[in-house]
Protein backbone atom coordinates (compact mmCIF):
# COMPACT_ATOMS: atom_id res chain seq x y z
CA UNK A 1 0.00 0.00 0.00
CA UNK A 2 1.54 3.32 -1.06
CA UNK A 3 0.50 6.91 -0.50
CA UNK A 4 -0.23 9.00 -3.58
CA UNK A 5 1.80 12.20 -3.80
CA UNK A 6 4.58 10.86 -1.62
CA UNK A 7 7.81 10.86 -3.61
CA UNK A 8 10.43 8.48 -2.27
CA UNK A 9 14.06 9.48 -2.80
CA UNK A 10 16.16 6.43 -3.62
CA UNK A 11 19.31 7.89 -5.24
CA UNK A 12 22.18 9.69 -3.53
CA UNK A 13 22.95 13.31 -4.46
CA UNK A 14 24.02 16.64 -2.95
CA UNK A 15 21.28 18.43 -1.03
CA UNK A 16 21.77 21.72 -2.92
CA UNK A 17 22.95 22.60 -6.42
CA UNK A 18 25.38 25.41 -7.21
CA UNK A 19 22.54 27.99 -7.14
CA UNK A 20 21.30 26.89 -3.71
CA UNK A 21 18.23 25.04 -5.01
CA UNK A 22 17.23 21.61 -3.74
CA UNK A 23 18.42 18.84 -6.03
CA UNK A 24 15.67 16.48 -4.86
CA UNK A 25 12.53 16.81 -2.74
CA UNK A 26 10.59 14.06 -1.04
CA UNK A 27 11.19 11.47 1.65
CA UNK A 28 13.68 8.66 2.14
CA UNK A 29 14.29 5.72 4.43
CA UNK A 30 17.96 6.59 4.87
CA UNK A 31 19.98 9.86 4.65
CA UNK A 32 20.99 9.75 0.99
CA UNK A 33 21.79 13.44 0.45
CA UNK A 34 25.05 15.18 1.32
CA UNK A 35 24.26 18.18 3.49
CA UNK A 36 26.23 20.81 1.54
CA UNK A 37 24.88 23.86 3.34
CA UNK A 38 27.79 25.91 2.02
CA UNK A 39 25.74 26.20 -1.21
CA UNK A 40 22.77 27.88 0.50
CA UNK A 41 21.70 31.11 -1.23
CA UNK A 42 18.89 32.78 0.70
CA UNK A 43 20.43 36.19 1.44
CA UNK A 44 21.81 38.85 -0.89
CA UNK A 45 24.96 39.20 1.18
CA UNK A 46 26.89 35.95 1.47
CA UNK A 47 28.42 37.15 4.73
CA UNK A 48 24.95 37.06 6.31
CA UNK A 49 24.00 33.57 5.10
CA UNK A 50 25.34 31.81 8.19
CA UNK A 51 22.81 33.67 10.36
CA UNK A 52 19.90 32.14 8.42
CA UNK A 53 21.08 28.51 8.54
CA UNK A 54 19.70 26.47 11.45
CA UNK A 55 21.18 23.18 12.61
CA UNK A 56 20.45 20.90 15.55
CA UNK A 57 20.89 17.39 16.97
CA UNK A 58 18.23 16.35 19.51
CA UNK A 59 18.40 13.02 21.34
CA UNK A 60 15.62 11.64 23.52
CA UNK A 61 15.24 8.58 25.73
CA UNK A 62 11.76 7.30 26.68
CA UNK A 63 11.16 4.82 29.49
CA UNK A 64 7.97 3.86 31.37
CA UNK A 65 9.06 6.19 34.19
CA UNK A 66 10.41 9.25 32.42
CA UNK A 67 12.06 11.03 29.54
CA UNK A 68 15.53 12.52 29.11
CA UNK A 69 16.72 14.74 26.28
CA UNK A 70 19.87 16.61 25.25
CA UNK A 71 20.28 19.01 22.33
CA UNK A 72 23.03 20.92 20.57
CA UNK A 73 21.83 23.65 18.22
CA UNK A 74 23.43 26.31 16.03
CA UNK A 75 20.84 28.97 15.17
CA UNK A 76 23.30 31.27 13.40
CA UNK A 77 23.06 34.21 15.79
CA UNK A 78 23.74 31.93 18.76
CA UNK A 79 24.26 28.35 19.78
CA UNK A 80 22.40 26.46 22.45
CA UNK A 81 23.02 23.41 24.59
CA UNK A 82 20.16 22.20 26.71
CA UNK A 83 19.16 19.16 28.70
CA UNK A 84 15.94 18.22 30.45
CA UNK A 85 14.58 15.33 32.45
CA UNK A 86 10.91 14.48 32.95
CA UNK A 87 9.65 12.35 35.84
CA UNK A 88 6.36 10.74 34.82
CA UNK A 89 5.73 9.31 38.29
CA UNK A 90 5.89 12.66 40.08
CA UNK A 91 4.67 14.75 37.14
CA UNK A 92 7.70 17.04 37.27
CA UNK A 93 10.52 18.11 34.98
CA UNK A 94 13.72 20.12 35.15
CA UNK A 95 15.67 21.83 32.35
CA UNK A 96 19.00 23.61 32.06
CA UNK A 97 20.18 25.55 29.03
CA UNK A 98 23.26 27.41 27.92
CA UNK A 99 23.39 30.12 25.27
CA UNK A 100 26.60 30.24 23.24
CA UNK A 101 27.23 33.62 21.51
CA UNK A 102 27.60 33.11 17.75
CA UNK A 103 27.85 29.35 18.50
CA UNK A 104 31.59 29.71 19.17
CA UNK A 105 33.16 26.39 20.11
CA UNK A 106 30.10 24.38 19.10
CA UNK A 107 30.55 21.78 16.37
CA UNK A 108 27.88 19.80 14.55
CA UNK A 109 28.57 16.94 12.15
CA UNK A 110 27.97 17.66 8.49
CA UNK A 111 25.72 14.63 7.97
CA UNK A 112 23.54 12.49 10.22
CA UNK A 113 25.14 9.12 9.53
CA UNK A 114 28.59 9.71 11.05
CA UNK A 115 30.97 12.10 12.72
CA UNK A 116 31.06 14.01 15.99
CA UNK A 117 29.20 16.96 17.46
CA UNK A 118 30.10 18.69 20.68
CA UNK A 119 30.57 21.63 22.98
CA UNK A 120 32.55 22.07 26.18
CA UNK A 121 33.50 24.73 28.69
CA UNK A 122 34.49 24.63 32.37
CA UNK A 123 31.04 23.58 33.52
CA UNK A 124 29.36 21.80 30.61
CA UNK A 125 30.53 19.06 28.27
CA UNK A 126 28.28 17.51 25.61
CA UNK A 127 29.48 15.07 22.98
CA UNK A 128 27.65 13.09 20.28
CA UNK A 129 29.48 10.46 18.22
CA UNK A 130 27.89 8.48 15.39
CA UNK A 131 29.29 5.37 13.70
CA UNK A 132 27.80 2.91 11.22
CA UNK A 133 25.72 1.05 13.82
CA UNK A 134 25.88 3.03 17.08
CA UNK A 135 25.42 6.52 18.45
CA UNK A 136 27.12 7.58 21.69
CA UNK A 137 25.94 10.46 23.88
CA UNK A 138 27.97 11.75 26.83
CA UNK A 139 26.99 14.71 29.00
CA UNK A 140 28.41 16.40 32.06
CA UNK A 141 26.55 19.39 33.52
CA UNK A 142 27.93 20.84 36.77
CA UNK A 143 24.67 22.27 38.07
CA UNK A 144 21.49 20.48 37.06
CA UNK A 145 19.03 21.74 39.64
CA UNK A 146 21.67 21.80 42.35
CA UNK A 147 23.31 18.47 41.49
CA UNK A 148 25.77 17.29 38.87
CA UNK A 149 24.38 15.52 35.80
CA UNK A 150 26.44 12.79 34.13
CA UNK A 151 25.16 10.76 31.20
CA UNK A 152 26.72 7.96 29.20
CA UNK A 153 24.34 6.20 26.83
CA UNK A 154 24.62 4.23 23.61
CA UNK A 155 21.96 3.94 20.91
CA UNK A 156 21.99 0.88 18.65
CA UNK A 157 21.22 1.65 15.00
CA UNK A 158 21.64 -1.41 12.75
CA UNK A 159 22.29 -0.48 9.09
CA UNK A 160 18.84 -1.77 8.08
CA UNK A 161 17.02 0.29 10.75
CA UNK A 162 15.02 2.78 8.69
CA UNK A 163 14.33 6.41 9.55
CA UNK A 164 12.04 9.25 8.51
CA UNK A 165 13.99 11.55 6.18
CA UNK A 166 12.28 14.51 4.52
CA UNK A 167 13.55 17.19 2.15
CA UNK A 168 11.00 19.93 1.53
CA UNK A 169 11.14 23.45 0.09
CA UNK A 170 10.07 26.57 1.97
CA UNK A 171 9.25 29.85 0.22
CA UNK A 172 12.08 32.03 -1.05
CA UNK A 173 14.61 29.28 -1.77
CA UNK A 174 14.47 28.16 1.87
CA UNK A 175 14.36 24.47 2.74
CA UNK A 176 14.24 21.83 5.46
CA UNK A 177 16.34 18.65 5.58
CA UNK A 178 15.40 16.45 8.51
CA UNK A 179 16.07 12.92 9.75
CA UNK A 180 14.14 11.38 12.61
CA UNK A 181 15.07 7.97 13.98
CA UNK A 182 12.58 6.30 16.30
CA UNK A 183 12.69 3.21 18.52
CA UNK A 184 16.45 2.83 18.86
CA UNK A 185 17.47 0.36 21.62
CA UNK A 186 19.46 2.31 24.19
CA UNK A 187 21.55 1.40 27.21
CA UNK A 188 23.81 3.17 29.71
CA UNK A 189 23.42 5.37 32.76
CA UNK A 190 21.87 8.73 33.67
CA UNK A 191 23.16 10.05 36.99
CA UNK A 192 21.79 13.13 38.77
CA UNK A 193 23.62 13.74 42.02
CA UNK A 194 23.54 10.49 44.01
CA UNK A 195 20.73 8.96 41.93
CA UNK A 196 21.74 6.68 39.06
CA UNK A 197 19.23 5.37 36.52
CA UNK A 198 20.30 2.31 34.55
CA UNK A 199 18.97 2.49 31.01
CA UNK A 200 17.94 -0.95 29.75
CA UNK A 201 17.08 -1.61 26.08
CA UNK A 202 14.34 -4.08 27.04
CA UNK A 203 12.29 -1.23 28.53
CA UNK A 204 13.75 1.95 27.02
CA UNK A 205 13.94 3.26 23.46
CA UNK A 206 15.60 6.35 22.02
CA UNK A 207 15.01 8.82 19.24
CA UNK A 208 16.98 11.35 17.20
CA UNK A 209 15.72 14.58 15.62
CA UNK A 210 18.43 15.83 13.27
CA UNK A 211 17.50 19.07 11.50
CA UNK A 212 19.26 21.29 8.97
CA UNK A 213 17.91 24.08 6.82
CA UNK A 214 16.86 27.67 6.29
CA UNK A 215 13.43 28.60 7.63
CA UNK A 216 11.24 31.68 7.40
CA UNK A 217 11.93 34.06 10.30
CA UNK A 218 8.44 33.40 11.70
CA UNK A 219 7.87 29.65 11.84
CA UNK A 220 5.26 27.32 13.31
CA UNK A 221 5.05 23.56 13.56
CA UNK A 222 3.40 20.68 15.36
CA UNK A 223 5.39 17.52 16.05
CA UNK A 224 4.16 14.24 17.53
CA UNK A 225 6.44 11.32 18.30
CA UNK A 226 6.55 8.06 20.25
CA UNK A 227 8.95 5.15 20.64
CA UNK A 228 7.84 2.14 22.63
CA UNK A 229 6.76 -1.47 22.71
CA UNK A 230 3.40 -2.82 21.57
CA UNK A 231 1.48 -5.31 23.65
CA UNK A 232 3.03 -8.15 21.63
CA UNK A 233 6.55 -6.87 22.39
CA UNK A 234 7.28 -5.42 18.93
CA UNK A 235 9.23 -2.14 18.88
CA UNK A 236 7.23 0.66 17.28
CA UNK A 237 7.60 4.34 16.57
CA UNK A 238 5.34 7.16 15.44
CA UNK A 239 6.43 10.38 13.76
CA UNK A 240 3.72 12.83 12.76
CA UNK A 241 3.65 16.54 12.10
CA UNK A 242 2.72 19.55 10.02
CA UNK A 243 3.43 23.25 9.78
CA UNK A 244 5.95 25.14 7.67
CA UNK A 245 7.06 24.12 4.20
CA UNK A 246 5.64 22.62 1.03
CA UNK A 247 4.70 19.00 1.79
CA UNK A 248 3.30 18.22 -1.66
CA UNK A 249 6.24 15.88 -2.33
CA UNK A 250 6.26 14.33 1.13
CA UNK A 251 4.99 14.63 4.66
CA UNK A 252 6.98 13.49 7.69
CA UNK A 253 4.21 11.12 8.79
CA UNK A 254 5.34 7.55 9.37
CA UNK A 255 4.88 4.40 11.40
CA UNK A 256 8.05 2.50 12.29
CA UNK A 257 7.56 -1.19 13.02
CA UNK A 258 10.45 -3.59 13.72
CA UNK A 259 12.85 -1.13 12.08
CA UNK A 260 10.82 -0.67 8.88
CA UNK A 261 9.16 2.59 7.83
CA UNK A 262 5.52 2.59 6.72
CA UNK A 263 4.81 5.89 4.97
CA UNK A 264 1.66 7.89 5.65
CA UNK A 265 0.29 10.89 3.78
CA UNK A 266 -1.41 13.93 5.27
CA UNK A 267 -2.63 13.49 8.84
CA UNK A 268 -5.20 15.90 10.29
CA UNK A 269 -4.56 17.07 13.86
CA UNK A 270 -7.30 18.23 16.20
CA UNK A 271 -6.31 19.79 19.54
CA UNK A 272 -6.99 22.87 21.64
CA UNK A 273 -4.28 25.51 21.99
CA UNK A 274 -6.40 26.97 24.80
CA UNK A 275 -6.12 23.74 26.79
CA UNK A 276 -3.26 21.52 25.58
CA UNK A 277 -4.13 18.91 28.23
CA UNK A 278 -7.32 17.96 26.40
CA UNK A 279 -6.98 14.82 24.23
CA UNK A 280 -5.51 15.30 20.76
CA UNK A 281 -6.65 13.33 17.72
CA UNK A 282 -4.66 12.46 14.59
CA UNK A 283 -6.62 11.09 11.65
CA UNK A 284 -6.07 10.05 8.04
CA UNK A 285 -7.32 7.27 5.77
CA UNK A 286 -4.72 4.99 7.40
CA UNK A 287 -4.43 6.38 10.92
CA UNK A 288 -6.92 6.92 13.71
CA UNK A 289 -5.14 7.92 16.93
CA UNK A 290 -5.99 9.57 20.22
CA UNK A 291 -3.23 11.12 22.29
CA UNK A 292 -4.12 11.72 25.94
CA UNK A 293 -1.65 14.00 27.76
CA UNK A 294 -0.70 13.51 31.39
CA UNK A 295 2.03 16.21 31.70
CA UNK A 296 2.77 19.56 30.05
CA UNK A 297 6.26 20.97 29.59
CA UNK A 298 6.50 24.63 28.57
CA UNK A 299 9.78 26.12 27.37
CA UNK A 300 10.30 29.71 26.21
CA UNK A 301 13.36 31.47 24.81
CA UNK A 302 13.75 35.22 24.40
CA UNK A 303 17.13 36.26 23.00
CA UNK A 304 16.16 39.45 21.14
CA UNK A 305 16.22 38.21 17.52
CA UNK A 306 15.58 34.61 18.60
CA UNK A 307 12.31 33.83 20.34
CA UNK A 308 10.47 30.56 20.75
CA UNK A 309 7.70 28.98 22.77
CA UNK A 310 6.95 25.28 22.88
CA UNK A 311 4.19 23.39 24.63
CA UNK A 312 5.34 19.77 24.78
CA UNK A 313 2.71 17.37 26.06
CA UNK A 314 3.65 13.91 27.31
CA UNK A 315 0.96 11.26 27.19
CA UNK A 316 -0.22 7.96 25.73
CA UNK A 317 -1.20 7.03 22.19
CA UNK A 318 -4.13 4.72 21.49
CA UNK A 319 -5.62 3.70 18.16
CA UNK A 320 -4.82 2.02 14.87
CA UNK A 321 -2.45 2.62 11.97
CA UNK A 322 -2.62 0.58 8.76
CA UNK A 323 0.83 -0.51 7.60
CA UNK A 324 2.07 -0.67 4.01
CA UNK A 325 0.91 -4.28 3.76
CA UNK A 326 -2.66 -3.25 4.52
CA UNK A 327 -2.67 -4.75 8.01
CA UNK A 328 -3.94 -2.80 11.04
CA UNK A 329 -1.39 -2.14 13.78
CA UNK A 330 -2.95 -1.50 17.16
CA UNK A 331 -1.27 1.21 19.23
CA UNK A 332 -2.09 0.39 22.84
CA UNK A 333 -0.81 3.04 25.19
CA UNK A 334 2.69 3.84 23.93
CA UNK A 335 4.12 6.85 25.77
CA UNK A 336 5.21 9.77 23.61
CA UNK A 337 4.64 13.46 23.14
CA UNK A 338 2.91 16.02 20.95
CA UNK A 339 4.03 19.63 20.80
CA UNK A 340 3.18 23.01 19.31
CA UNK A 341 6.11 25.29 18.58
CA UNK A 342 6.22 28.97 17.55
CA UNK A 343 9.63 30.40 16.62
CA UNK A 344 11.07 33.71 15.46
CA UNK A 345 14.62 32.97 14.40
Amino acid sequence: MSERGQHEITAASPLLDADGALVQTGWARQPLLDNNLENARTTRLRSLQRFRVKRWDYYGVTSPDGFFSVTLADLGYAGQAFVYAVDFTNGTYHEESLTIPLARGLTLARNSDGGESGFSNKHVQVRFRATDDERHVTVHWDDFGGAALDVGIRFAVPPDHESTVVVIPIEGNRFYYNRKINAMPVEGTIRIGDTTTEVNPTATLGNLDWGRGVWAYNSFWVWASASGFLGNGRAAGLNLGYGFGDTSAATENTLLLDGRIHKLGIVAFNYSDMDFMRPWTMHSDRADLVFTPFLERVAATNLAVIRSEVHQMFGRYEGTVVNDDGDPVHIDGIIGWAEQHHARW
